[in-house]
């Protein structure tokens, strides 16, 4: 009997002090031109991964790219937009050049679209302004 209710307690303890609902979420994308709105014609291919911790809300990403027409003049995190439409940025990136790595903590409407794939990397060079490489990040 005196085991029973200690399992009990600590069952009821550890669903008090663990965060049952958080969860760490993975998503990927691949930054072509085609992706773009409209889709241009640049040989650049590029690559992000991101993780988002569901508990402390922070996103951790990393975008890669090679052979774009020109030095990047920027990058960044654009939503709410899905595959084929634009969106407004949301996260800029501090440093452009590739690897382009960082941390932004994010709020609840923010998690909730990026978790719906309402999200895309977008990176922007002389030749194309509005954006050279684009991908949607999907879990």
């Amino acid at each position: 009997m005196v085991r029973i209710l200690a399992l009990a307690i600590a069952s009821v303890a550890y669903l008090i002090i663990s965060p049952a609902s958080a969860e760490t979420v993975t998503f990927k994308a691949a930054l072509s031109g085609k992706n773009e709105v409209p889709p241009n014609d640049s040989p650049a291919a590029g690559q992000a991964e991101a993780t988002l911790d569901t508990a402390t809300k922070v996103l951790t990403y990393t975008v890669t790219y090679a052979g774009l027409t020109g030095p990047s003049i920027g990058a960044h995190l654009h939503g709410p937009g899905e595959h084929g439409k634009n969106a407004g940025i949301v996260i800029p990136f501090n440093f452009v050049a590739s690897p382009i790595k960082g941390t932004a903590t994010l709020n609840d409407t923010q998690i909730a679209d990026l978790i719906a794939g309402r999200w895309y990397v977008n990176v922007h060079t002389s030749a194309h302004p509005g954006g050279e490489l684009r991908g949607q990040l999907l879990k």
